[in-house]
């Protein structure tokens, strides 16, 4: 599909982007919302892109940053948009979406809940960063210092790869009393 291609088909694309954030009924990540929509439709990113700009440009979604994310959400009035051109999707799109949502939304929520990152504070010492998010909220977090990259970097994928054993065993040290 060209970016030059007829109305109809750039407007059916938004109106996908559109359906999906309502359908998500909450904020979901860039790259979420872009791997439901090739589930639905082949779609080049920067395509994707273009369009919701489009819509953030015309207050029909929103975008915020929470935590190290940016964050989508469609608006009221996306919602009234949505209902009045919802006819313009075709009905395979919507069933690929409806069929495909959940499976996807449960990837991207486990994929979330686990977050470690790392930033360099010198030559020699980085700052990482491990959290464990639920519903966009973070319920569990801990800073430590690396003395060098790869120190910093074996972090991170220890605790994406040991976060669910990792944390509960932190939780109880943490709350242990002494007898």
């Amino acid at each position: 599909m060209k970016i030059t291609s007829d109305n109809e088909t750039l407007a059916e694309n938004k109106v996908l982007i559109l359906y999906i954030l309502d359908s998500v009924k909450k904020p979901i990540t860039n790259d979420a919302l872009y791997s439901i929509v090739t589930t639905a439709i082949d779609l080049n990113y920067f395509y994707f892109q273009q369009f919701l700009l489009d819509l953030i440009e015309a207050k029909f979604i929103v975008c915020f940053n929470k935590e190290t994310q940016d964050l989508y959400k469609i608006t009221e009035a996306g919602k009234n948009t949505l209902d009045l051109t919802l006819d313009i999707l075709p009905g395979i799109i919507k069933l690929r979406v409806d069929t495909n949502l959940k499976s996807n939304m449960e990837i991207f929520e486990n994929e979330q809940s686990v977050v470690a990152e790392y930033m360099p504070k010198s030559e020699n010492e980085y700052e990482v960063q491990c959290k464990i998010v639920e519903d966009n909220e973070v319920i569990f977090e801990i800073k430590t210092f690396a003395y060098s990259r790869e120190q910093a970097q074996n972090i991170v994928d220890n605790w994406k790869k040991n976060a669910t054993k990792l944390y509960p065993r932190l939780i109880g040290i943490l709350t242990k009393t002494k007898k």
